[in-house]
């Protein structure tokens, strides 16, 4: 198994205050899968994403990608794991407003041994009629595509999607949920999905049902749904 991960437990604050967020995660996925973590607001979800992603450590228990225990890293070897080994796409773009698309993703190649071909990867983005345009330029949808392109161009093994259609409309939301499944597909990433809409399970390989920090249910769907065909 490709990342796995033991009896995860994380809380907040101390004392009376404190609220266990994840209270025992056993959770395995399958290198090139395409997973969905799918929850309500408070669900322990973004939390493990989190951890799974080097942003925030557990409490306890044991997580590996790879074979290789991420715990036991020492905060320089976690950020060159973190650098060469994941992707990251956020609901929130974070792009660098005073560079242009082109020059926003050329950062992203920067922290990658063996990046993709950044013209390659603005056709399949469908923005290399804006390449030389800033952020500030571009509608949600198209700053939407330029960070899933600085998080792709890295070439990662494992891209983490946290509500990455949580700002946009309907219309745009499905555009990017077919980009980031075509990207999956043609780079073989795998790819770890966090929402809170049910309807995006349809798009998965492995559905993690996540409440109260627990995971209640798994799901694989044998036959699945394309994005470009979700409703919702």
């Amino acid at each position: 198994m490709y990342l796995e991960l033991h009896e995860i437990r994380k809380g907040f604050g101390s004392g009376d205050s404190r609220t266990e967020v994840l209270k025992g995660i056993d959770l395995s996925i399958e290198k090139g899968e395409f997973a969905v973590l799918l929850g309500p607001s408070g669900s322990g979800k973004s939390t493990l994403l989190n951890i799974l992603g080097g942003i925030d450590s557990a409490d306890s228990g044991e997580l590996l990608i790879g074979g290789e225990p991420l715990f036991s890293m020492k905060e320089k070897q976690l950020t060159a794991y973190r650098r060469r080994h994941l992707g990251y796409i956020f609901q929130m773009y974070n792009l660098i407003p005073n560079l242009t698309v082109r020059e926003n993703i050329e950062v992203g190649a920067c922290l990658s041994d063996h990046p993709l071909p950044v013209d390659e990867l603005l056709v399949t983005l469908g923005l290399q009629d804006h390449q030389g345009k800033f952020p500030s330029q571009l509608s949600g949808g198209q700053q939407q595509r330029c960070a899933i392109g600085r998080a792709i161009v890295k070439n990662p093994d494992i891209l983490l999607c946290d509500e990455p259609t949580g700002a946009l409309d309907y219309n745009t939301s499905r555009e990017i949920l077919v980009l980031i499944e075509t990207v999956s597909r043609r780079y073989h990433n795998t790819v770890i999905m966090v929402t809170h809409n049910d309807a995006f399970r349809q798009m998965a390989d492995h559905v993690i049902v996540l409440r109260d920090g627990r995971i209640r249910s798994e799901i694989y769907n044998e036959t699945k749904v394309p994005a470009a065909e979700l409703e919702w």
